[in-house]
């Protein structure tokens, strides 16, 4: 059975970084992700870029929320990445099932 990718819900709790501050940051970096990930659940791949414009979520923050997606405590999922041939990457998001 496929899960519902927009079932998805981040995690509560903080999020890694020094410069997180989590009474502040909680809540705009969950919302952040759920954006991401609802993106990011069209099984097609996507520039840090592309996601940043369709989320209003900074590259940085983007990258950040993929890196967060790939951690055991975030549910361990794939988000693999390719070089395009203008030089810049895309990230495909693999979601884990069971």
């Amino acid at each position: 059975m496929t899960p519902d990718p927009f079932a998805y819900r981040p995690p509560p709790g903080s999020r890694d970084g020094e410069t997180v501050i989590p009474k502040k940051d909680e809540k705009r970096l969950n919302r952040q992700a759920q954006l991401v990930w609802n993106f990011m659940s069209d099984g097609q791949w996507h520039t840090l870029a592309e996601i940043s414009r369709a989320t209003g979520a900074p590259e940085a923050s983007v990258s950040a929320r993929l890196r967060d997606f790939r951690k055991v405590r975030f549910d361990y999922h794939q988000v693999l990445r390719r070089r395009r041939t203008d030089g810049t990457h895309e990230y495909w998001l693999i979601l884990r099932v069971g």
